[in-house]
C-alpha cells in the first residue's frame, strides 16, 4: 500500500505553503469588482473547486426557476453560523447570473438546471451589498456620481445612471425609496439578482435618532422591508441577505438590535439553507486542497485495508467502524481520515469564531503542507498525524482556545522537549509507530475545544476513540493502549474520568495542570530530614513491626536511646547509612558506633544487636515513592479542609491515587530494606570487629518472618543450642589455665558482652543446654559453689539443676575425678533400708564391737513381707544454706511428689527457719526478713 502523499497530491498553492485565508475567504465584493484570485474570479475555475453541496444545489435551484420566471422564493434568508459557507453561497449565484460561458462549463451544474425543469438558465444582473464596503456617513464615487445609500449602489449596479435616477431624490435626501419604485427598478433590470452580505455590520453604525448622509436607522430599515416586498412583485427577481446566526457575530447591543430588527422584516423563509454537513466537508476539502486522485484502485486497496483492521480489531474500536458504510466514508474523506473531520465538524465548530469551512479549509492547507515538507508516509492523514510540532500548524489551532495551550503541546504534546518524545526514545516499541505523540496528539484534537466550548455533552475521547484516531493496517491496538495507559501516568496535564483501563474512561487536555502535576510539584516541597524520614519510618515500624524474635526494634534511633540490657534488639538504619556490596563505609560505621556507644557511656552488651540497612540502589525509588504518598496526602487533606477546590472527579481521584501510594509503600520499603547486618568477631584476639552482611528475600511472606529466617539458617540468633556446643565453647575459652569449672551465669553475660560468643535468643536457651547436658556424665558436671577444694551441691550426670548465679559447669574429667575422690566406701552387709530423718534412704544404725564384726543380735531384723504396711512417713533435713534453693527443689521433685501420686495420702509440709547472729542482726536484714515473711504468710518470724 502506498502512502497518501503518492496518491493524492496537493494543489501547487498548498505545496508552496501559500494558501492565505484571505485568498481563500470568499470575499464577494473583490470578485464583483474583478480583484479576486483566478479561483474565485473565473466561473468555471470556482466550480471546479467548488463542491456542491445539498444546501446549495437547493439554493441554485430556487434562483434558476426565480430567474426563468418559473417560481422560485424571491427572497432568502441565509442565516448559518459563522463560516457556515453562506458567503461562498452567494459567489455561486453569483456567477450562475454572470458567467460568460456556457451551463456546460459549470461543474455539476446541468444537473441543477435538469432538477429545476429548465432548458436554460438566463443571464442576470447582479447587484452587491457588502455592509462592509462603505461607510454610512461618507458618500462614495460610482464614476461622476455621488452614492450615499444602499439604495442608490442597488440601482447604480443594476441599470447605472438611468436606474439610479429613478432613486436619486431619495439618496439625496436619505429617505427610503417606495415600495413601487423598487418594483419599477427590479423590474425594467430583470432578470436581476441583488446579494446583500454583512447588513447588520453596516446598520449598526448607525447613531440613534440622527439622520446622516447614508439615512438613518429607520429609513435603511424601511428601506430593507420595502425591498422584500418589491421582489415578491417582480416574477424575475431574488434577493439573497446573509445575516449572523449569534448575537456574538451581531457585535454590541446596537448590533443585536440591528439583527433582531432584520430578522423581523426577511420573516422566516423556508427552509432553503443547510449548513455544510460532516460529509460534505469530505469533498469541499478534498476539491479544493487536492488534485484528482491519481489511482482509485489504491485509494480502494487503502480504504479497504482500513476497515478490515477496523473490524478484526472489533470492540476495540467505536461501534461504526464495525459497519459497512464506513468503508464508504473513508472513501469519500481520502487522503483524510474522517475522524478529523468529526472531531473538526462536531467539536470545533463549537467555539465561536471557528468558521465551518474556512477554519477548517486553512488548517488542513497548513497540516498538509508541513507533512508533505517532513516526507509524512502514513497511509491516510489522521488526528494522529497532526504536526503539532509546527508552530504554523499549532497556531493555527490555539489561535481559538485560551492563553496556556502552547505549554501544554510542548510539554505533553508534541516537540523535541515533549513527554511524548522522551517515552517513544525509552520505548522502542512506542517510537516504531510514535505511538506516544499519536496517542496525544488525537486525545488534544478531540478534547482541546471543550477547554472553551460553552456545551459540552461529555468532555475528552473514549479509548476506542483515541485508538481509531492512530491506528493503522498492520499496527496492533494493544500497543497504543498501552502507551495511553503509560502516558495517562506520566503527563501532566492530560486527565481522565476514571480507572484508566477502562474503555469507558475518557481523556482530555486541559491548561490547568491535572491532580498529578499538583503532586508532582507538592513533593519536592518535602524536607529528607523530617518529613520524608518521619514517612519512611511509619512505613518501617508496620513492616518491621512483626519480627517476633526480637525483643524491641528501633527504627532510625540513637544509640543513646536503645537500652543496654539483655534483650535482644533490631536496629533499623536511616537512609542516610546505606549499603552496597561496593561501598559499606557509610553503613558499617554506624554499625560500629551503635554497638560501642550508649549515649556518652559505653555499651557493654554490645552481642544483643542486629541492624537492618537500606540498599543504596533501590534508596531513590523509596524516596520518591514516599514523597508521592506524602504528596497525595496532603492533597486529599486540604481538599478536606477546603484549602484546594476542586471537582468531584478529581477528589475521588485523589482518594485513590492515595490509597495506591500508601499501598504501594510498604513494597518499596521492602525492596530497600534488604541488607541485615551482623558484628561479628573470629577470636577474643582480634584487634578490630568485623560485620557480616546477609541479603534478604524481598519477595514473598513477611520481612519479620524473613529476618527471622536469614538469623536461623546463619546462627546469628541461636534458639535451640547442644550441649556439645556449650561444652566446646567453655573449653576453647573457660577450662583452661588451671581452671576445672566455670560460671553459668558468668557465661552467659559473656554471650551478651562479646562479639566472638554465640548470641543466644535467651537464658532459657542456655539453661536448656543445660538442663540436657547435666542429665549424662559426657559434658559437665555441676556445682553451686567451691570452697576450701570442696565442690557444694556436687552433681554428675544428674538432669536436676537450677541455674542460678552460684551454678558452676566443671570440666567433665575434674568432675569424673571429683565423684572417685568423694566417694563414700562400701558397706559390708547390705543394710536394710529404712527412712531417716534426712528424709532420703540410709543405712540402718549399727552397733559394732570385738573387733569390728557385727553382731548378729544388733541387726534390726527385716519387716516380714506378710506384716502390716507404714501409714505414717515422717522426715526431717538440715539444709545447708548455700544449696538451699536446689536441695528444696529436689526434695519437693523427688519426695514430694512421690507422696502427693497417691490421691488418699494426706502430705503436710512444715518449714522450719533459724538464724544466729553474735553480733546482732542489721536493721537492713530484719527489715527485709520481716516484710518478706509476711508476704509469703509464714506463721510465726520471730526475733529474739
Amino acid at each position: 500500500m502506498k502512502p497518501w502523499r503518492e496518491v493524492a497530491v496537493p494543489h501547487q498553492d498548498v505545496l508552496e505553503g501559500t494558501f492565505q485565508q484571505s485568498e481563500f475567504a470568499a470575499d464577494i465584493t473583490a470578485v464583483n469588482t474583478g480583484r479576486a484570485s483566478r479561483e474565485y474570479q473565473d466561473a468555471g475555475a470556482f466550480f471546479d473547486r467548488t463542491f456542491i453541496t445539498e444546501g446549495m444545489a437547493l439554493l441554485l435551484t430556487q434562483v434558476a426557476q426565480r430567474l426563468a420566471g418559473r417560481g422560485g422564493e424571491p427572497v432568502v434568508q441565509l442565516q448559518t453560523a459563522f463560516g457556515g459557507g453562506k458567503t461562498h453561497t452567494m459567489l455561486a449565484v453569483y456567477h450562475l447570473a454572470t458567467r460568460k460561458c456556457a451551463l456546460s462549463d459549470l461543474a455539476g451544474i446541468p444537473a441543477l438546471v435538469d432538477r429545476a425543469g429548465l432548458m436554460d438558465v438566463p443571464q442576470a444582473r447582479v447587484a452587491v451589498l457588502d455592509g462592509t464596503a462603505h461607510a454610512p456617513g461618507q458618500p462614495w464615487k460610482r464614476g461622476s456620481q455621488t452614492i450615499k445609500t444602499l439604495w442608490g449602489e442597488i440601482a447604480w449596479q443594476l441599470g447605472g445612471a438611468e436606474a439610479f435616477a429613478l432613486v436619486a431624490e431619495a439618496d439625496a435626501t436619505g429617505t427610503s425609496p417606495g415600495k413601487d419604485v423598487l418594483r419599477d427598478l427590479l423590474e425594467r433590470h430583470s432578470p436581476c439578482v441583488v446579494l446583500i452580505d454583512e447588513l447588520v455590520a453596516y446598520i449598526r453604525q448607525f447613531p440613534e435618532s440622527q439622520a446622516i448622509s447614508g439615512g438613518s436607522y429607520d429609513s435603511n430599515l424601511s428601506f430593507v422591508q420595502a425591498l422584500t416586498e418589491a421582489v415578491k412583485l417582480a416574477p424575475r427577481a431574488i434577493v439573497l441577505a446573509s445575516l449572523p446566526e449569534s448575537d456574538l457575530e451581531a457585535g454590541s447591543q446596537r448590533g443585536v438590535a440591528a439583527l433582531r430588527a432584520l430578522e423581523k422584516t426577511f420573516g422566516r423563509v423556508q427552509a432553503l439553507w443547510k449548513p455544510v454537513a460532516t460529509e460534505e466537508a469530505f469533498e469541499i476539502v478534498r476539491r479544493r486542497l487536492f488534485e484528482p486522485v491519481r489511482d482509485e484502485k489504491i485509494r480502494e486497496t487503502v480504504c479497504r485495508a482500513f476497515a478490515d483492521a477496523y473490524i478484526a480489531e472489533g470492540v476495540k474500536l467505536p461501534a461504526d467502524t464495525q459497519e459497512r458504510h464506513y468503508y464508504d466514508r473513508l472513501l469519500h474523506a481520502y487522503p483524510i481520515h474522517p475522524e478529523v473531520f468529526d472531531r473538526l465538524y462536531e467539536d470545533w465548530t463549537t467555539i465561536d469564531g471557528f468558521q465551518r469551512t474556512r477554519g477548517v479549509l486553512k488548517l488542513m492547507a497548513k497540516v498538509i503542507y508541513r507533512l508533505w515538507k517532513d516526507d509524512n508516509k502514513d497511509l491516510l492523514i489522521m488526528p494522529g498525524s497532526l504536526p503539532l510540532h509546527d508552530g504554523s500548524s499549532r497556531n493555527e489551532l490555539t489561535y481559538y482556545l485560551p492563553a496556556g495551550w502552547d505549554a501544554v503541546i510542548e510539554r505533553d504534546i508534541d516537540g523535541d522537549r515533549a513527554e511524548t518524545t522522551a517515552l517513544e526514545n525509552k520505548e522502542p516499541r512506542f517510537g516504531q509507530v510514535g505511538a506516544a505523540r499519536r496517542i496525544a496528539r488525537t486525545v488534544f484534537l478531540g478534547s482541546a475545544p471543550s477547554s472553551v466550548a460553552s456545551k459540552v455533552a461529555a468532555r475528552g475521547l473514549d479509548r476506542a476513540h483515541i485508538i481509531l484516531g492512530c491506528l493503522q493496517p498492520g499496527q496492533a491496538a494493544s500497543v497504543y493502549a498501552d502507551a495511553l495507559g503509560r502516558l495517562a501516568d506520566r503527563l501532566h496535564y492530560l486527565n481522565s474520568s476514571g480507572d484508566k483501563s477502562q474503555d469507558a474512561t475518557r481523556f482530555w487536555f486541559d491548561t490547568r495542570a491535572n491532580l498529578r502535576r499538583e503532586m508532582e510539584d507538592r513533593k519536592r516541597r518535602f524536607d529528607d530530614r523530617t518529613q520524608v524520614r518521619g514517612k519512611i519510618a511509619e512505613a518501617l515500624k508496620k513492616a518491621v513491626g512483626n519480627a517476633t524474635s526480637f525483643d524491641g526494634v528501633h527504627v532510625f534511633t540513637p544509640h543513646g536511646d536503645v537500652p543496654d540490657d539483655t534483650a535482644l534488639r533490631l536496629l533499623v538504619l536511616p537512609p542516610e547509612t546505606w549499603y552496597a556490596r561496593e561501598e559499606n563505609r557509610l553503613a558499617f560505621e554506624a554499625v560500629l558506633e551503635i554497638i560501642g556507644k550508649n549515649g556518652s557511656k559505653p555499651r557493654y552488651r554490645s552481642n544483643r544487636l542486629l541492624f537492618l540497612a537500606p540498599d543504596h540502589g533501590a534508596l531513590s525509588r523509596l524516596n520518591d515513592a514516599t514523597r508521592v504518598a506524602l504528596a497525595w496526602d496532603s492533597i486529599v487533606g486540604d481538599v478536606k479542609e477546603g484549602r484546594l477546590n476542586i471537582d468531584l472527579l478529581q477528589k475521588n481521584q485523589a482518594e485513590k491515587e492515595l490509597k495506591s501510594a500508601e499501598d504501594a509503600l510498604p513494597r518499596v520499603v521492602r525492596e530497600c530494606y534488604k541488607w541485615l547486618l551482623c558484628p561479628m568477631q573470629e577470636a577474643p584476639t582480634d584487634p578490630k570487629s568485623g560485620i557480616e552482611a546477609f541479603t534478604l528475600n524481598t519477595t514473598g511472606g513477611s520481612i519479620g518472618g524473613e529476618i527471622e529466617r536469614v538469623c536461623a539458617d546463619n546462627e546469628l540468633v541461636i534458639t535451640t543450642w547442644s550441649p556439645i556446643h556449650l561444652r566446646a565453647k567453655l573449653n576453647e575459652l573457660y577450662w583452661k589455665g588451671g581452671q576445672r569449672a566455670a560460671n553459668a551465669a558468668a557465661f552467659f553475660e559473656d554471650t551478651l558482652r562479646y562479639l566472638y560468643m554465640p548470641r543466644l535468643k535467651t537464658r532459657d536457651v542456655l539453661a536448656q543446654a543445660i538442663h540436657a547436658g547435666a542429665a549424662t556424665k559426657d559434658f559437665f558436671g555441676i556445682a553451686y559453689g567451691e570452697a576450701n577444694d570442696k565442690f557444694e551441691g556436687f552433681s554428675f550426670g544428674s538432669g536436676s539443676i537450677v541455674f542460678d548465679d552460684t551454678l558452676l559447669l566443671i570440666e567433665p574429667a575434674a568432675a569424673q575425678a571429683y565423684e572417685e575422690a568423694n566417694r563414700p566406701p562400701p558397706a559390708s552387709i547390705a543394710p536394710a533400708i529404712s527412712t531417716g530423718l534426712s528424709g532420703v534412704a540410709e543405712g540402718p544404725s549399727v552397733y559394732i564391737s570385738n573387733g569390728g564384726n557385727p553382731s548378729p543380735t544388733s541387726v534390726t531384723p527385716l519387716p516380714s513381707p506378710m506384716s502390716a504396711r507404714p501409714k505414717t512417713f515422717y522426715g526431717s533435713v538440715e539444709i545447708p544454706p548455700a544449696t538451699a534453693k536446689m536441695r528444696l527443689v529436689q526434695i519437693a521433685e523427688e519426695i514430694v511428689s512421690a507422696l502427693t501420686s497417691d490421691p488418699n495420702a494426706t502430705v503436710r509440709l512444715v518449714v522450719e527457719i533459724s538464724a544466729e547472729f553474735p553480733d546482732g542482726a542489721s536493721d537492713g536484714v530484719r527489715r527485709a526478713v520481716s516484710e518478706n515473711a509476711r508476704s509469703l504468710g509464714l506463721k510465726s518470724a520471730d526475733w529474739e
